[in-house]
């Protein structure tokens, strides 16, 4: 499990960069403990796949490449802040159905020692600029129903709610959001 960050609950110095190699024992450890709540922290990661290997795929996801059939492409970011690996994102740059109508534009996670602290918001809030840099000017967020932390997140970061719609098969209902990726700007 992670330290949390000492300090306020106002982070400082979030910064969002591709994986690394040096990420490796966090970003396992980040994965082991989302996976308790069925997240997948580490999007696509194989079973037995070697973590440079990884590293290596993701970096091709903005061009589409080392991705998986129907996927779209993509931006895949951790969150660091003073030292630790306290999050990720996921920008996708355009929808398919599936995203169009569960998953949105971006996905993003805190880990759980890391929580309450702002960083989601703040995890949000740069990937709507990511976003905005691979042209979405109206990004679609998503959030199970059940969920009001991230749903006060999103809409802390100007998002709008759409609407709820039926969740897959089984699952949650999810909550719809746009968000203008323009800086200060609410989808009205």
């Amino acid at each position: 499990m992670a330290t949390p960050v000492p300090g306020p609950s106002v982070p400082a110095g979030v910064v969002l960069r591709p994986p690394e190699l040096s990420d490796e024992a966090e970003a396992r450890a980040a994965h082991a403990e989302l996976q308790v709540d069925s997240f997948e922290f580490l999007l696509g990661l194989g079973n037995d796949e070697a973590w440079p290997g990884y590293v290596s795929r993701v970096a091709g996801w903005p061009e589409g490449r080392g991705t998986e059939a129907g996927t779209v492409p993509s931006t895949f970011l951790f969150a660091h802040a003073e030292g630790h690996l306290v999050g990720r994102a996921s920008v996708r740059h355009r929808l398919n159905p599936w995203l169009e109508r569960w998953g949105g534009h971006i996905g993003y996670a805190v880990r759980p020692a890391f929580r309450r602290r702002g960083y989601a918001t703040e995890v949000l809030r740069q990937s709507l600029v990511v976003a905005r840099s691979v042209g979405v000017e109206l990004a679609l967020v998503t959030c199970d129903v059940d969920n009001v932390g991230s749903a006060a997140v999103i809409e802390r970061c100007g998002g709008v709610l759409e609407g709820i719609v039926d969740g897959e098969p089984g699952e949650t209902p999810k909550r719809r959001y746009w968000v203008s990726t323009t800086a200060g700007g609410a989808h009205q």
